[in-house]
């Protein structure tokens, strides 16, 4: 999260057996309690996973780089709309570039693509996130 100070990088812990409603709320909860200075040491600590969102200020494109003790980081660039093919004509379509980067000692390529691939298929039919 970006701050006046720099970046800050709290955890959401156990995100995997929250709903996306619960994640919603503690990321704007962390978020305020950033701006504000008032994150505890323990909420930076045990992430495993990052998501680096530049897409909010229109980067379309970027390699985000692994922030250790993290093993993956997440880019998330801007929803642009583009020329895309959709049953052999040229329309209008609105695309994001999303890329990972892996810290190769923990996680390796093929786990990174197949993470990168689950993200596309939720993202493709979010009502997914929903299950």
């Amino acid at each position: 999260m970006a701050v006046d100070d720099g970046l800050v990088t709290p955890v959401i812990k156990d995100a995997a057996n929250k709903s996306m409603l619960r994640i919603s709320q503690e990321v704007k909860d962390l978020a305020v309690r950033a701006r504000d200075k008032k994150l505890l040491p323990n909420e930076f600590d045990g992430g495993t996973v990052t998501v680096s969102n530049l897409g909010a200020w229109g980067i379309e494109s970027f390699d985000a780089i692994v922030n250790p003790p993290q093993a993956v980081i997440l880019s998330v660039g801007a929803i642009v709309e583009k020329p895309v093919v959709k049953d052999g004509q040229i329309v209008p379509g609105m695309r994001m570039d999303i890329g990972v980067s892996c810290d190769h000692r923990v996680v390796d390529g093929a786990v990174g693509a197949k993470f990168i691939n689950e993200v596309k298929k939720l993202i493709e039919n979010p009502a997914l996130m929903l299950v």
